[in-house]
């Protein structure tokens, strides 16, 4: 080649990692550490977007970087193969689900071999095949037979045309996306899994894990322990009594009126009028960020019924009311008026009293202060007084102390067709009778109907769905609800450790082999469910005795969203751009390493053409410098280093510190590559041919984590070797040119970031760098800093409130 070209270079050294398996991992003790790098797996529809180009760009980057100093590194690749959307496209096409989904998984696997990710292949799997699935329903049954899997009744979304249950996202503003018509709520059984077990190791174990704050902080918010009393409202004219969970036990003589969720299962008991049916519909296509908005006008319906408020005895009216969330404690409320805003806002609308229980200021008042209109209780501070009348309550048999917790049990029923079948049979002799292990998996069956009227499209397949009783050989019928694909994702990672495994779903010595993953990769929208559901699953088999670890993720990178012309990139915006086309036109190198590049991995980035083409130039540079580099010769030296030799060690330095898992600056380390080609071109007719050949080999290696296949081919042109096989290489501290330091940034004692620093920076110089940190801004979330407290040498303290 006399010009650089990616369309010969990659399919090269995609060949030879091929016919090597270069990138394939055995299960037998090595001497070398393990580490497990897995970035989150894709839902295989259509063709891999910029996104998983720029999420396996990273994961690749790490894995490279770990091997090459000293670890085995698993990384391994599937498909989160289950779910809706191929399920609508069967609706719209008629295109079965497992055919359109198996095409896209052909162009995910085409795709990402042409990105030259080192993937094991060996491990590959889709979550839809039946040897996969065996082992989902397998897991299935073991949290069954322990109690963690159970069916209670639950309020779905159902439209009543097409006789069917709707996810969430067919509601369009009430309404079904199919047929336009209003959608109503329905109590039906459903399967959950008892995640609120696990609440308190879920928050507990947060500290043992190093994932971003406010990933942290999102499901400390979900789970949302809090501490208070559970008091009882009986409803005596029909003999029901009604837990309601309260922080404020304190404000109980305030209850002048009691208000449910439109979800609670006994509102339509209570009144099924037209009106209630009506206003219970609209309220659940409703977001609950929307209905618990403190300033939107309150809305409800009168029940028509009384519950005894429990220390004093009155009758307090029944209301159905939007602004009360299932989420939250029992789905009822005591309202108190006097004492909260919402209350006051509803009591004030459909004038009800509102009663005065804590002296202070202007009503709604929400602060301390002495009881007043509280029987006993009159003249204490609210905050003696909580205690007392939590005491109270239980001597009598009406309330008790309690934790509640935001985090609801996981639903995981689907009445789905394009789903893993829950592997229970329901017989009218024995109950709920699971399939046993030796007739796993059970398998989907053929229908012709994914959105038939009254039932679920399970149950059209009734050959499948009638069957015989595992206990007693009597009739029985197969469950026919399928599970949430979140099941799926909470244990693939587990499986990847032991892919051929026909025992079992994986090996416990395996898996310690592997387990944690030591760095996960994904998306800031997984926060909450796939991440907390995997970390109850790791839980929960841990305690039956197949794990050996209480965590499935050590570190977690969540990397940011890549936007076109300040958009979020769709089809209907026209801004979507194509990692097949740029591939094709510029290389996949340049699209891995302008995708990482484009700034800050963490943040959201803006796509630009014209940056694409950048990148390709300064790779034709390298390629370049490695094609015209002298040939070695010995050379007299006067002794001293060159300044290129000098630049290849700075360069050494400043990647190693930037591939760091405490900072993952890839921009910046590409950067320095870039820096480092620059220096070769003005130097390399100035200096010993040995440096110039040595700058280009360091510049072939340091790129290899992102532009693989050039990097390969540079590294191989100066030296003969194989770059992957090559340690990460190690800068000499005598030539770096001015040493820096690794400056500590704390806010409120508690690190935050590390960033460079020069040695012989001034305190006050410290401070600027320190304010300058992306990662500080981000915490401050409106705070102030009120202090600096500057270590020279070492880190900054910054006091905010």
């Amino acid at each position: 080649m006399d010009r650089y070209d990616p369309q010969q270079i990659e399919p090269k050294w995609q060949a030879v990692w091929a016919d090597e398996h270069t990138w394939e991992v055995s299960n037998e003790p090595d001497e070398r550490p393990n580490a497990y790098v897995l970035e989150m797996l894709p839902y295989p529809s259509g063709e891999p977007h910029i996104g998983h180009l720029k999420n396996y760009s990273l994961g690749d980057a790490v894995a490279h970087f770990q091997r090459r100093n000293g670890y085995r590194v698993l990384h391994p690749m599937g498909y989160d193969a289950f779910g809706l959307p191929a399920e609508n496209h069967a609706i719209n096409t008629g295109q079965h689900p497992r055919d359109s989904t198996e095409a896209s998984i052909r162009a995910f696997q085409r795709e990402l071999r042409e990105w030259g990710v080192s993937i094991d292949w060996t491990r590959e799997f889709a979550t839809n095949e039946p040897r996969i699935y065996r082992w989902t329903q397998w897991i299935f049954l073991r949290f069954f037979e322990r109690g963690l899997a159970y069916r209670k009744e639950a309020a779905v979304k159902w439209c009543p045309h097409d006789e069917t249950v709707l996810a969430n996202e067919q509601v369009i503003n009430g309404r079904c996306e199919r047929c336009n018509n209003l959608v109503e709520v329905r109590q039906l059984e459903q399967w959950f899994f008892r995640i609120t077990e696990y609440a308190d190791r879920l928050l507990e174990d947060m500290e043992t894990i190093e994932w971003p704050e406010n990933v942290i902080k999102q499901q400390r918010d979900w789970i949302g322990r809090s501490e208070g009393a559970e008091v009882t409202f009986r409803c005596e004219e029909l003999g029901i009594d009604y837990p309601v969970f309260t922080t404020r036990p304190d404000t109980l003589f305030g209850a002048t009126f009691f208000v449910m969720a439109p979800e609670h299962p006994d509102v339509l008991r209570l009144n099924d009028s037209r009106e209630v049916r009506d206003y219970v519909n609209h309220a659940v296509t409703e977001q609950a960020e929307e209905r618990g908005d403190e300033a939107r006008e309150k809305t409800g319906m009168a029940l028509g019924h009384t519950v005894t408020n429990p220390v004093t005895g009155e009758q307090i009216p029944m209301f159905v009311a939007d602004y009360v969330l299932m989420e939250y404690g029992t789905g009822a409320i005591m309202a108190v008026p006097a004492h909260d805003s919402r209350d006051f806002d509803f009591a004030q609308k459909f004038g009800l009293e509102i009663r005065q229980v804590i002296e202070g200021g202007e009503l709604p008042y929400t602060g301390d202060g002495p009881m007043v209109n509280s029987g006993r209780f009159d003249g204490l501070h609210n905050r003696e007084a909580y205690g007392q009348i939590v005491e109270w309550l239980a001597s009598e048999g009406k309330g008790e102390q309690a934790v509640n917790y935001r985090l609801r049990d996981w639903l995981l029923s689907r009445q789905r067709y394009w789903g893993c079948p829950i592997p229970i049979v329901h017989c009218e002799s024995c109950g709920l009778v699971p399939v046993p292990d030796d007739q796993l998996p059970v398998e989907l069956p053929e229908v012709s109907d994914y959105r038939p009227k009254g039932k679920s499209p399970l149950a059209t397949a009734e050959d499948w769905v009638n069957t015989s009783c595992p206990q007693c050989g009597g009739e029985a019928h197969r469950e026919t609800d399928t599970m949430d694909t979140f099941v799926d994702s909470a244990w693939y990672f587990l499986r990847y450790c032991d892919p051929h495994n026909d025992k079992a779903p994986f090996d416990r010595e395996v898996t310690a082999r592997w387990m944690p993953v030591d760095q996960y990769i994904g998306g800031i929208e997984h926060a909450i469910l796939h991440l907390l559901y995997a970390r109850f699953f790791v839980k929960a088999l841990a305690d039956m005795g197949a794990l050996d670890v209480q965590e499935p993720f050590a570190r977690l990178f969540t990397q940011g969203m890549i936007t076109r012309h300040g958009a979020k990139m769709s089809k209907s915006k026209g801004n979507t751009v194509s990692p097949q086309d740029i591939v094709g036109r510029l290389g996949a190198d340049t699209a891995r390493c302008y995708i990482l590049f484009l700034g800050p991995p963490s943040q959201d980035a803006d796509w630009q053409d014209e940056g694409a083409g950048g990148v390709h130039r300064f790779l034709s540079r390298l390629w370049t410098a490695a094609h015209d580099a002298p040939d070695a010769a010995p050379e007299d030296r006067d002794g001293e280093p060159t300044a290129l030799l000098r630049k290849a060690h700075w360069a050494i330095d400043k990647v190693t510190r930037d591939m760091h898992p405490d900072r993952f600056a890839f921009n910046t380390a590409i950067a320095a590559v870039m820096e480092l080609v620059n220096e070769i071109y003005r130097q390399r007719d100035s200096v010993p041919a040995e440096d110039v050949r040595f700058a280009v080999a360091t510049a072939g290696s340091l790129i290899f984590p992102f532009a693989p296949h050039l990097g390969a081919e540079v590294f191989e042109q100066m030296t003969g070797r194989r770059v992957w096989e090559e340690p990460w290489p190690q800068a000499d501290p005598t030539l770096l040119a001015s040493e820096e330091i690794q400056l500590v940034i704390q806010l409120n004692g508690k690190l935050i970031d590390r960033i460079s620093a020069p040695a012989e920076a001034s305190q006050e110089q410290l401070e600027s760098l320190a304010r300058g940190s992306a990662k500080l801004a981000a915490r401050l979330d409106g705070q102030e800093i009120v202090k600096a407290v500057v270590v020279p040498g070492k880190l900054v303290n910054f006091v905010a409130r």
